[in-house]
């Protein structure tokens, strides 16, 4: 079998990278597997980083964040003894667990979900991030769209979803309750992390409804990691370094 007809077989079988390698490389009559098994490979290599390229296209996060370059400072406490690792090592994640991030602004909650997320992408796993005020501005428009179911289906294959800056912006009824519909739709069904600088208690100065407001948070710590952030606001600390 000469490169061509290889060429041909693998556009059939919809190799298509594989097909456009073949046509470049001589084909050894010496070792044909290894040259095979090579093909293979270079075909699961490209495959592997057109999928990664095309979820951080679709997770939309406003900055690319990693664990490499994160702080971690004495005044980030976890829940468990455990919540660490399993935030670290994606666990959390195989069991539709919730992470939230409770603390003052400024102090690397949103860059901590932002390289959880990441880390998660290079794993193969679906993320997608938003600023939860402009997830209730777009949940408003499907609304009145009639569009909202829809809107809920396109988000059946996230596996995990980064809802950050709860609590900067109060919301009206209809967002409300529409985000509270849309957290009850993932409840137990796949993960979150929510960032936070209000305490739970404080979160029905944004949800208005008492009620509405304890049945959310009910869904969010249940099977949930709390992480909370203490301390002055690393960027103040150091903006205010640099004059």
């Amino acid at each position: 079998m000469n490169n061509q007809e290889l060429a041909k077989a693998c556009t059939e079988l919809r190799l298509s990278n594989m097909a456009n390698i073949a046509k470049l490389n001589q084909f050894p009559e010496d070792d044909k597997s290894a040259w095979l098994l090579g093909l293979l490979k270079k075909e699961i290599e490209i495959r592997y980083d057109k999928k990664i390229t095309r979820l951080y296209n679709q997770a939309k996060f406003p900055k690319r964040k990693t664990l490499n370059d994160y702080i971690w400072r004495e005044q980030i406490n976890f829940s468990t003894p455990d919540s660490k690792q399993q935030l670290l090592n994606l666990s959390f994640i195989d069991k539709n667990e919730n992470a939230v991030f409770v603390g003052t602004p400024g102090t690397g909650k949103t860059h901590l979900a932002t390289a959880l997320g990441v880390k998660a992408i290079e794993n193969g796993i679906n993320v997608k991030f938003w600023r939860v005020a402009e997830l209730v501005d777009q949940l408003e428009q499907e609304w009145k769209n009639l569009s909202i179911e829809r809107f809920k289906k396109k988000c059946h294959k996230y596996q995990l979803i980064i809802l950050d800056e709860m609590g900067y912006v109060p919301f009206s009824k209809i967002g409300s309750e529409l985000l509270f519909q849309l957290i009850s739709d993932w409840y137990e069904t796949k993960s979150i992390i929510i960032t936070s600088n209000l305490e739970f208690s404080q979160w029905n100065k944004v949800f208005i409804d008492p009620r509405l407001t304890a049945a959310l948070v009910d869904r969010l710590i249940h099977h949930a990691h709390i992480v909370s952030f203490t301390g002055e606001s690393y960027r103040l600390k150091n903006a205010l370094s640099n004059n």
